[in-house]
């Protein structure tokens, strides 16, 4: 195969990606570990600029790898201004899937006013070929621009939840040399695993769960992806747990090495854990979490593992208590996601920023809104699906999908549905039309939070619907332009 010539980074050095030698040499000592890792905020919240800033002061900046097949392709479709996407694809190693898929989606000049974007075919178990391209190429180009002019590590963040779509973001990411996987919402015991088969160049196999009926087998193989008989450093796994138990049992009992752990509270923005035992809700409506629901540090100690603290551990006295505890150092999303470097839209930053000045934000743990059942942060704000005629008003559509449920269908086939897609096809696909109340599309919300809002059926664009850590009005205690690097000096006092 032959490659053009790799495109130039507007605005960036460029750092040439090396493939690991095969066998890699032992390294002389391990590195040192961050004492600050910065959240893996999806959808394109933590975008490649971030992780960037973060990793170039020496800590671990961390990009989403959620959603990341339609954000390559909304990229494209916007015109990739700034060249950035196509630069990072000319250096992908397989030009001609690189140069097909630029051929297919990029739109010189942009979207027209009120054009929606193309949308990447629903995938499923048995197709799944236009998700998978994108996903592999989607992970690929948001590390290789975020490894651009350091020489710092960078990490993944992932949802255990979206199986579908985690193998090909692993091996794209691999491909252009991450460092670290973090993964949550779920327990991750196989990703291990499929770490050291894809880093070997091996076919590796991850079990989609079918509710109502046995697993099914998802494969890939680097070979059909531009990594025929490639050999890449695997990445050191970082498990994010709630408790201490989980924590042992992924230490014991997971598919290969697991190499620390985010320990992340119910404090902590996004999907939360539930509480532990019977579901109670306080007088506003939101889960009750009690001392059951913390970690024993003493026991995370034990387990000899570097840890991280997570969840309103954004000061400098937050970090001197994680590590006069044992813990390596903390991880912090609230205050890097309204950082200018993130890629949260300019004017929902400007809008909590206002606010969080005026201390009058709230953010409330919906136990409903999450279509996976996971308690989930949210912010009261304005024009956002956090309010009820927004919601209301929201025609339900499933054109993302990324949080569908896999289902035993009485035909014996696998199908797919989702609480917050219409209530009569949900039900139609025997889900329990109770559950539908109070769902709210995540998938497209979250692409409307990162500037990427689809145009939907007679000319309505989807709104957003922002998440955070319950401490988000700590964000009055840094200047309105603040950027990643000021974070990190606070946060290091």
């Amino acid at each position: 195969m032959t490659h053009p010539a790799p495109l130039t980074l507007p605005g960036l050095p460029l750092t040439p990606l090396r493939p690991a030698p095969h066998p890699a040499p032992a390294l002389p000592s391990a590195p040192a570990l961050p004492r600050i890792i910065q959240g893996g905020m999806g959808v394109a919240v933590s975008d490649w600029r971030l992780a960037r800033a973060v990793s170039t002061t020496g800590e671990l900046g961390v990009v989403s790898g959620t959603g990341i097949d339609t954000v390559l392709l909304r990229r494209l479709q916007d015109g990739d201004p700034d060249g950035h996407v196509r630069a990072a694809l000319s250096h992908f190693p397989d030009a001609a899937l690189a140069a097909r898929t630029v051929q297919r989606f990029f739109l010189p000049a942009g979207r027209a006013p009120g054009q929606p974007y193309a949308r990447v075919p629903l995938p499923t178990a048995e197709r799944h070929r236009d998700a998978w391209e994108l996903s592999v190429l989607g992970a690929f180009t948001e590390v290789f621009l975020a490894r651009q002019g350091h020489a710092n590590p960078v990490g993944l963040n992932l949802l255990t939840k979206l199986q579908l779509h985690t193998l090909p973001c692993l091996f794209g990411a691999m491909l252009a040399g991450v460092d670290t996987v973090i993964m949550g919402a779920g327990i991750p015991r196989d990703i291990p695993r499929l770490l050291d088969a894809l880093a070997a160049g091996q076919p590796a196999t991850l079990n989609l769960d079918v509710r109502g009926g046995d697993p099914v087998p998802l494969t890939l193989d680097p070979a059909a992806y531009g990594g025929a008989g490639a050999a890449l450093t695997r990445p050191k796994f970082y498990p994010v747990v709630a408790s201490h138990v989980l924590a042992g049992v992924l230490a014991r009992k997971a598919s290969g090495r697991v190499d620390g752990f985010v320990v992340e509270g119910p404090t902590a923005g996004g999907h939360n854990a539930p509480p532990r035992g019977p579901l109670t809700l306080d007088s506003s409506g939101q889960p009750v979490y009690g001392e059951r629901d913390g970690a024993d540090l003493q026991a995370l100690r034990a387990l000899g593992l570097p840890f991280w603290l997570a969840g309103s551990h954004g000061t400098p006295d937050a970090l001197a208590r994680a590590l006069e505890a044992g813990a390596a150092g903390i991880q912090v999303g609230t205050l890097f996601a309204f950082a200018a470097e993130s890629g949260l839209r300019a004017d929902l930053k400007a809008d909590v920023q206002a606010r969080a000045h005026a201390g009058t934000l709230e953010v409330f743990t919906d136990p409903l809104a999450s279509p996976t059942g996971f308690p989930f942060k949210v912010v009261t704000l304005p024009g956002t699906l956090s309010q009820a005629g927004a919601y209301a008003a929201r025609e339900r559509v499933c054109d993302i999908g990324y949080l569908r449920e896999a289902y035993r269908t009485p035909q014996g086939r696998v199908g797919w549905r989702c609480p917050s897609e219409p209530v009569a096809a949900y039900a139609a696909k025997g889900g329990q039309a109770a559950d539908t109340t109070g769902r709210k599309c995540l998938c497209n919300a979250l692409m409307a939070d990162a500037g990427y809002p689809q145009v939907q059926r007679g000319g309505h664009t989807e709104p957003p619907l922002l998440t955070s850590g319950d401490r988000l009005n700590d964000l009055r205690d840094l200047p309105a332009a603040y950027r990643a690097a000021d974070v990190i000096r606070v946060l290091r006092g």
